[in-house]
């Protein structure tokens, strides 16, 4: 399986960078009362940092609401999935846990400010582009609608689209039997190549602590476009 980076997004931002971690031998469960706890805990000190910081004021948030504007869609129509995460809480509605994996991945994106994504690799058909949706892309996302996906940032498989950092698609949803995934960190362009691997690589360290299985990862970017795995 290929993932390449499509040369789109490289004309729009130059600096565009996206962290892949391939995970096997996984075993997802309901999550730990370590996972639990931090994540609730995490949610708790963020709602109180809102009550004199905006939501927009965050770094990460900004940088990915003006990354929104160059795709060409609308920063406040079309939410990137950890602005909302955000909004959530500021409203005292804290993400219920689901499983471990999804939990994790949540607490990634609070804890670094950065939409990311966790899918089943083996619900997933062929290559990966990283790209540009059009006004054909669309899938029936997890958030229970038909999602139309046109200047914002997508995954694809040979089937169709399949993920973004707006919201996934119910295709390739981790469950608790799932055993290879592959997750996708949405860095900052603002961070240098070397940061965003050392976060991925810690990352992957504590997804693996608590799902056990073998874990290697990529960071694509205008030198590396490419990776297989």
């Amino acid at each position: 399986m290929m993932f390449t980076l499509n040369d789109s997004l490289l004309q729009i931002e130059p600096n565009f960078k996206i962290g892949i971690i391939h995970y096997t031998k996984i075993v997802v469960s309901p999550s730990p009362q370590m996972l639990k706890g931090r994540l609730q805990l995490f949610q708790e000190q963020l709602f109180f940092e809102m009550e004199e910081k905006k939501v927009t004021e965050f770094d990460g948030i900004k940088e990915w609401r003006a990354m929104w504007k160059k795709f060409g869609a609308d920063p406040n129509r079309y939410r990137h999935s950890t602005e909302a995460l955000y909004r959530r809480i500021a409203k005292q509605n804290y993400i219920t846990p689901m499983h471990s994996a999804v939990d994790l991945n949540n607490f990634f994106s609070l804890r670094y400010e950065i939409p990311m994504g966790i899918y089943d690799l083996e619900k997933i058909e062929g290559d990966i582009q990283i790209s540009i949706g059009n006004e054909d892309t669309t899938y029936e996302g997890l958030n229970g609608r038909e999602n139309k996906l046109h200047n914002i940032l997508t995954l694809q498989d040979t089937a169709c689209a399949f993920g973004s950092p707006f919201v996934d698609s119910i295709r390739t949803a981790v469950t608790e039997t799932t055993t290879d995934a592959v997750q996708i960190v949405f860095l900052r362009p603002s961070m240098n190549i070397e940061e965003g691997q050392k976060l991925i690589q810690s990352m992957e360290t504590m997804f693996t602590q608590i799902h056990g299985g073998e874990a290697n990862s990529s960071v694509l970017h205008k030198n590396n476009r490419e990776w297989e795995i």
